[in-house]
C-alpha cells in the first residue's frame, strides 16, 4: 500500500498546494492592463461586462457565492509531465470541510485535516498539513490577490452545452498564474483551468463542477 501513497499525495498537492508555473508578466506601458481594455475587444457589447471593472466584480460575486455552497461534485482532469499517464478524480464536498476523492488507487476521504485512506480493501489515516484544503474553496486564489489580481472578459462560451461567460484572471502573486473560468448562469463557475508546477514538472488541471447543493451528497469516514 506505501507505494500508492506518495501518487496520492502527488495528486492532492498539485491541486491545492503547488506553485503556479510562471509565466511573463505583462509589459505595463505595452498592454494595459486586462480588466481596463474595452469589453468589446474580446466579445460583442452584450456578451460582455459593461464596464471593464465588472469583470474583476462578476469574479469577487461568482467566488463569494462558491464560498457559501453547501456541497457539490467535481470531475478533474489532471496531465502533463507530473502526471504523464494522465488522471480523472471524481470529487465530491460537503461543508464545511469533508471532501471525498475516487481517484485510481482507490477512494480518500478528507475530515478536516485528517485524510482516511482505503486502499486495496485497507484503511489508514494520513495528517494534512494545516490549510491544504483551503485552497480548494478559493480556486482563483482571490484571498490573497484580489488587490493585484486583473480579469480579462472573454465573451460567452458553452461548457457541455451549457452557456457560461469566460473570463481570465491574471494573478501576480506569489508568482504569476493565469486561470481561465467558466462562470454559469446561477453565478457559479462550471469550470475551471489552470497549469502549476510541482518540483520542476507541469501539471494541467481542469476542473467541471457540478451538483451544486445536492442534500444527497453525504461524506462520512470510512468504517
Amino acid at each position: 500500500m506505501r507505494r500508492h501513497l506518495p501518487v496520492a499525495l502527488l495528486a492532492l498537492s498539485l491541486l491545492a498546494g503547488c506553485k503556479p508555473q510562471a509565466t511573463p508578466a505583462p509589459d505595463s506601458a505595452a498592454t494595459p492592463p486586462a480588466d481596463t481594455a474595452p469589453a468589446a475587444a474580446a466579445a460583442p457589447a452584450q456578451d460582455a461586462p459593461a464596464a471593464s471593472s465588472g469583470a474583476r466584480d462578476d469574479i469577487k460575486a461568482t467566488m463569494d457565492q462558491f464560498l457559501g455552497v453547501k456541497s457539490f461534485h467535481a470531475t478533474m482532469t489532471m496531465s502533463g509531465t507530473a502526471i504523464p499517464d494522465g488522471m480523472t478524480t471524481e470529487m465530491d464536498f460537503v461543508a464545511p470541510d469533508r471532501y471525498r476523492m475516487q481517484m485510481p488507487m482507490g477512494t480518500q476521504v478528507i475530515i478536516g485535516d485528517t485524510m482516511h485512506m482505503s486502499v486495496q480493501g485497507r484503511s489508514m489515516k494520513v495528517p494534512m498539513p494545516e490549510g491544504t484544503l483551503s485552497q480548494w474553496r478559493d480556486p482563483v486564489k482571490l484571498a490573497e490577490n484580489q488587490a493585484t489580481m486583473n480579469v480579462e472578459s472573454l465573451g460567452r462560451e458553452s461548457v457541455d452545452g451549457v452557456a457560461a461567460r469566460k473570463y481570465v484572471v491574471h494573478n501576480t502573486q506569489p508568482q504569476p498564474s493565469d486561470v481561465t473560468m467558466w462562470i454559469g448562469g446561477d453565478g457559479l463557475p462550471l469550470q475551471i483551468q489552470h497549469t502549476s508546477s510541482a518540483e520542476g514538472k507541469t501539471a494541467n488541471v481542469k476542473i467541471r463542477y457540478t451538483r451544486y447543493n445536492d442534500p444527497s451528497i453525504r461524506i462520512d469516514p470510512p468504517k
